[in-house]
């Protein structure tokens, strides 16, 4: 057995070395709770703008890059960007993931301004829509006018998780709440979902080798390397990208046996374990829901960020855990065959499949890391 993985083994399969680490400066919890800050702060602001935009940073988005970027014109009006260099060129090379998550940004604050008692006037791309990638024109010119109806799914924000673990194989999804989901999403565009049978288990095999195209791609897997926080310091200190938390895992961070040198590394045991772990998400998938859209407008990707957030919401309502499986979706070279094989699958019909996630029972997780919304207001009145 090569000295690395003989290495590797022993401190995963050992608690008595995690216990001799922990006697030394490690406690057993090592959780990043300055990075969950933004959670326990959300709509604790003296303006109602201020108020919906720290609900919305709440948003699930590629990669955690939190994206956004505001410039405050009053109390009640602002300006949404995206921030150039939060992109993804490798994965998302037409900001395509990035507009999805900038719709689920959008979605969070105009229900947190109407539980709030306004109405969110929400103008997208007031100065035209940006093609081939996003630029520096705004993505949505922000309003609040008194008014607004609550929307029952508001109250499920907080619980809302991207959950990685494992799925409980013994459990199926019920079809009424990936019904459920659907009835979420609204009318303005095409979902549908499976929860069993032949179709679900060939998109696991899809999934399963569509992750694996990314990690063995050197320029896709080295984004998300390079986006990986290993730890409490990293994460605290740079509170977006791919958090990866606890005692364990920063054990084998600070022994060199879990780093982003060798998990890029094809023949280290920490790439191999990486394989591994994504192939477990794919197949422990218990169903899978799908977003598909007419065109490929950045208007239509904004919808189906707002129509992923309301399924989210409703999934998570109905107790159900979930994650994104786009990686098939992705539109690099790399990708091509299984991006068309996808959609041979789920949009046969034609249009654009936006968003792949799977669903199935797990353990809980905890909050994603988040920047405080006062480091992403660019202008401040």
């Amino acid at each position: 057995m090569p000295s690395s993985r003989r290495r590797f083994m022993q401190i995963l399969g050992g608690s008595a070395v995690v216990l001799a680490v922990t006697g030394t400066g490690f406690v057993m919890t090592r959780e990043p709770i300055e990075a969950r800050v933004p959670w326990r702060e959300a709509g604790r602001y003296p303006d109602p703008m201020r108020r919906a935009l720290s609900w919305a940073v709440l948003a699930p988005n590629p990669h955690n890059r939190q994206p956004w970027v505001v410039d405050l014109i009053s109390d009640t009006e602002a300006v949404l960007y995206c921030d150039m260099d939060r992109r993804l060129p490798a994965t998302d090379p037409y900001d395509r993931q990035i507009t999805i998550g900038l719709g689920c940004f959008l979605e969070i604050f105009r229900q947190a301004a109407a539980e709030d008692g306004y109405s969110a006037q929400i103008d997208v791309f007031p100065e035209g829509e940006p093609q081939p990638r996003l630029d520096q024109r705004p993505v949505a010119h922000l309003s609040l006018t008194a008014g607004g109806e609550a929307d029952p799914l508001f109250a499920h924000i907080l619980d809302r998780r991207t959950n990685r673990e494992n799925y409980d194989i013994e459990r199926d999804v019920p079809e009424t709440a990936l019904a459920a989901m659907q009835t979420a999403t609204g009318d303005n565009l095409t979902t549908g979902f499976i929860g069993a049978g032949e179709r679900r288990d060939a998109l696991r095999v899809l999934c399963e080798e569509a992750s694996r195209i990314e990690q063995m791609t050197p320029a896709t897997w080295q984004e998300s390397l390079d986006l990986m926080r290993i730890g409490r310091r990293q994460i605290e200190t740079n509170p977006d990208g791919i958090a990866i938390t606890g005692a364990m895992m920063e054990v084998l961070q600070v022994t060199g046996i879990m780093t982003a040198e060798t998990m890029a590394d094809p023949n280290h045991r920490a790439f191999s374990e990486s394989l591994s772990m994504q192939e477990s998400w794919s197949q422990t998938a218990m169903a899978f829901f799908w977003i598909r859209t007419e065109g490929n407008s950045r208007t239509e990707q904004i919808d189906a960020g707002s129509a992923y957030l309301r399924a989210a919401l409703s999934a998570t309502r109905n107790g159900l855990a979930m994650q994104p499986m786009s990686q098939s979706l992705q539109e690099y070279p790399e990708m091509a065959e299984l991006y068309s094989d996808v959609h041979q699958q789920l949009a046969p019909e034609g249009g654009t499949v936006q968003m792949l996630a799977r669903l199935g029972y797990a353990r809980p997780v905890s909050q994603a890391p988040r920047w405080p919304l006062e480091t992403r207001l660019r202008s401040v009145v």
